[in-house]
């Protein structure tokens, strides 16, 4: 009889272990993690994998070699948490804004911003390429889909004021996860001199964005979530509750324009209208038929420009 009670015990103890402990350390590592062999920068060019950016790889490799060529300096701080983060700072023009720039989910600066400093260049910015947490020189080994990382914006944003004595006016500009993290500083009280963001082809809510890819996976999101949310609180001591885009947009002051394709298949592109919809602030959306992820300005890099151009006037004379 006391066997039979230890055994069945010990059986339920391993279940425990296995569904509070192994399968949220599992959806943690897949979600979350990044060794720190998958942050070294390639000699050769990284671009991304899929039919769809295909067709802009030899534009990319361009942009990317200016960008290898380009005068830069190195930047250090020291992240909220501790962790020694990185960026590069690009100037085309002495005392011209500066546009703080963040890449992507499981990206790099410059495989998702190659086109960005060129960009910022021709619409009068300079450029603050930011390296987010756990990717590349930036320290840390967890993703938290803008959660910490819109916390780094904020210490990003203290260190041009520091370098600049608060004279220059900032603008927040990001990619994919790299827009949902400026979106998100938008909801803290930023200084004055913080004009401006760029969002493009960001989400609007975290477990929002994870259920479509772990759909895409066939797994159902009501099954997956409560471990991935778990694994998040346990291993990487945040909660993806926490704070959402669409939650901080609510609340921010700074005009903000969105920019999606109409052919995104990670990023919906209805998740750009709904914190749109949802901004508080001067607000402008833009759709570019035919792009997909995170391809906006290489499918249509006049009409992005001249839409920045035309926001920037627009906030202005207001």
């Amino acid at each position: 009889m006391i066997e039979n009670i230890i055994l069945i015990t010990i059986i339920l103890l391993i279940i425990i272990a296995v569904f509070v402990f192994i399968i949220p350390f599992i959806c943690f590592y897949m979600a979350f993690y990044v060794r720190n062999k998958d942050k070294k920068l390639k000699e050769e060019f990284d671009m991304p994998p899929g039919k769809i950016y295909e067709p802009y790889h030899a534009q990319m490799k361009i942009w990317m070699q200016k960008m290898r060529a380009m005068k830069s300096e190195d930047v250090y701080i020291t992240s909220f948490d501790g962790l020694k983060l990185h960026a590069k700072y690009y100037e085309g023009k002495k005392g011209a804004p500066v546009e703080i720039m963040f890449h992507g989910y499981r990206g790099s600066a410059e495989r998702d911003l190659c086109g960005g400093i060129q960009r910022s260049f021709d619409v009068g910015r300079n450029v603050l390429l930011v390296d987010q947490r756990a990717s590349m020189q930036s320290g840390g080994n967890v993703i938290s889909f803008g959660i910490n990382e819109s916390k780094d914006c904020l210490k990003w944003i203290e260190y041009v004021n520091k370098k600049f004595d608060g004279n220059i006016q900032i603008y927040l500009a990001g990619v994919s996860m790299g827009a949902s993290t400026v979106l998100m500083a938008t909801g803290y009280d930023l200084p004055k001199n913080v004009v401006g963001v760029v969002a493009d082809c960001g989400y609007s809510n975290i477990q929002d964005i994870i259920s479509v890819v772990v759909k895409k996976m066939g797994i159902p999101p009501f099954l997956a979530l409560p471990f991935i949310k778990l694994g998040a609180r346990i291993y990487g001591k945040f909660n993806i509750d926490e704070l959402n885009p669409i939650d901080a947009v609510k609340k921010s002051k700074i005009p903000t324009i969105f920019f999606h394709g109409d052919e995104d298949d990670f990023v919906p592109m209805e998740m750009s209208q709904i914190n749109y919809d949802a901004c508080a602030s001067k607000k402008r959306l833009v759709i570019i038929k035919g792009a997909g992820h995170g391809l906006c300005y290489c499918k249509e890099p006049k009409t992005y420009i001249d839409e920045l151009k035309s926001f920037e006037q627009e906030t202005l004379e207001n």
